[in-house]
C-alpha cells in the first residue's frame, strides 16, 4: 500500500544533500548538482528530509488518491 503523501522539493533548494544522506529508500538525489529531485514511487513520506533541509524547502504533500 502507498503512503498517502510524499516529500515535493520547493524552489530555495540549495543541493546540499542532507536531504539524499537521511532519506531510509533512497528516493532523493541530487539533479545535475542544482536541485534535489524526489523518485515518488519510492518515497514513503516519512518526513525525515523535511526535518534534515536546511533550507527549509521540502514539505511533505499528500498525494492524489485515484479512484
Amino acid at each position: 500500500m502507498a503512503s498517502k503523501r510524499y516529500a515535493a522539493v520547493g524552489p530555495h533548494c540549495v543541493a546540499c544533500g542532507c536531504c539524499v544522506k537521511v532519506c531510509p529508500l533512497s528516493a532523493i538525489s541530487i539533479w545535475k548538482g542544482v536541485t534535489a529531485q524526489v523518485d515518488r514511487d519510492r518515497c514513503v513520506g516519512c518526513g525525515k528530509c523535511e526535518k534534515e533541509c536546511p533550507a527549509g524547502t521540502i514539505e511533505l504533500r499528500a498525494r492524489d488518491v485515484g479512484v
